[in-house]
C-alpha cells in the first residue's frame, strides 16, 4: 500500500484492519504501507505510482518463481486523492498498465470519511477544507487529519458504501476520473485490498 498522506490514510487502515470482519477469516491479510517514511516531495500520485509498479513488477515475478498461485499474488494499491494534481490523469493510466490499483477520492479522503456519517451532495470545488469542515467531529478535534477509532461508526461500512454509489452514479461514465466531484472508491480497497465485508 502507497499513501499520499502520512497520518489519515494509514490510520484509517489500522482502525478497520483491527477491527473489520474478514470475507474469509482463515486467510489473513497483511498490510504494509511501503511509503511510510517517505517524504512529502514523494507523495504525489505520480510518484506513488512509479513506486508502486516497481514493487509490483517484483512482487509478481516473486510470486511467479515461487509457484505462488495467482489467487494469492500480493497486490499492490495505491491511495490518493484529486486535490491540485497536474498530472493525474497521467498517473492513473501507469496505475493501470502496471497492474497497480488505485483507491481514488475527490477531493480528498475525507469524503470517504463523510459518507459514514451522513450522504453527500453537490459539489466541493476541488476544496478539501470544505469536505473536511462537513465532518461532524471537525469543530471538536483539533487534527481532524488524524482518524480516531470513534470517528469510524461500527457497522458504517455497508452505509458509507452505498452512499459513495449513489455519490458516484451522478457523474457521467464519459467523464474522467479525475474530474468527478465529489467521488471515491475506497470502498473497493477495503474489500478487494483488504478482504474487509464490515466494521
Amino acid at each position: 500500500m502507497f499513501t499520499e498522506g502520512e497520518v489519515t490514510e494509514p490510520s484509517y487502515i489500522d482502525i478497520i484492519h483491527n477491527r473489520g470482519s474478514f470475507a474469509d477469516p482463515a486467510i489473513p491479510v497483511e498490510v504494509r504501507i511501503a511509503n511510510a517514511s517517505a517524504p512529502g516531495s514523494q507523495r504525489k500520485p505520480i510518484k506513488l505510482v512509479e513506486a508502486a509498479v516497481r514493487l509490483e513488477r517484483d512482487k509478481a515475478r516473486e510470486a511467479e518463481r515461487i509457484r505462488l498461485p495467482k489467487e494469492f499474488w500480493p497486490q499492490v494499491w495505491c491511495l490518493f486523492d484529486r486535490d491540485d494534481h497536474v498530472v493525474l490523469g497521467q498517473a492513473l493510466k501507469q496505475a493501470r498498465e502496471g497492474n497497480v490499483r488505485v483507491a481514488f477520492s475527490h477531493p480528498c479522503f475525507e469524503v470517504w470519511r463523510l459518507l459514514h456519517h451522513k450522504a453527500v451532495t453537490g459539489t466541493f470545488g476541488q476544496v478539501c477544507d470544505l469536505a473536511t469542515a462537513r465532518l461532524p467531529f471537525a469543530r471538536s478535534v483539533a487534527n481532524v487529519k488524524i482518524v480516531l477509532p470513534e470517528q469510524i461508526p461500527m457497522g458504517s461500512f455497508g452505509l458509507a458504501k452505498k452512499r459513495a454509489l449513489q455519490m458516484n452514479a451522478v457523474h457521467e461514465d464519459h467523464l474522467p476520473l479525475q474530474n468527478r466531484d465529489p467521488y471515491t472508491d475506497v470502498f473497493a480497497f477495503v474489500e478487494q485490498g483488504l478482504g474487509i465485508t464490515s466494521y
